[in-house]
């Protein structure tokens, strides 16, 4: 028996819808997965350069907070007092570090009390 044509016709018409949703489905995955995540290597990349960036410039400010209570005192912490300028520097320090970490909890409570726009 010979093939019937028309057979072959329709297989060709379901093989290309079958591809085509093929390259719909993958195109979707692409879409939802690497573009978030190109998005989020961004951001990571900008907040990691924007801390190191932060960090170096904290470090001066130490110790040019230093060097000012340790020259310009004219002479209130010498001898036995030297220790104190290193005291002010290490309490101004956390106090920063303090209140950066107060911050970014504060910043976290706030979006798990957001409702969530999506399930909307």
């Amino acid at each position: 028996m010979a093939p019937d044509p028309k057979d072959d016709s329709r297989f060709g018409r379901l093989k290309s819808a079958g591809n085509g949703t093929l390259q719909l489905v993958i195109d979707y995955v692409k879409q939802e997965t690497l573009d978030p995540l190109k998005g989020l290597g961004r951001f990571i990349l900008f907040g990691v350069v924007g801390s190191v960036f932060l960090a170096i410039g904290l470090v001066i400010l130490a110790v040019a907070l230093l060097r000012v209570l340790q020259g310009e005192t004219d002479g209130a912490f010498d001898g036995n007092l030297s220790w104190i300028p290193y005291l002010i520097c290490t309490v101004v320090v956390v106090a920063v570090a303090a209140v950066a970490v107060l911050a970014i909890q504060r910043g976290q409570a706030r979006r798990q009390d957001q409702p969530n726009k999506e399930a909307a």
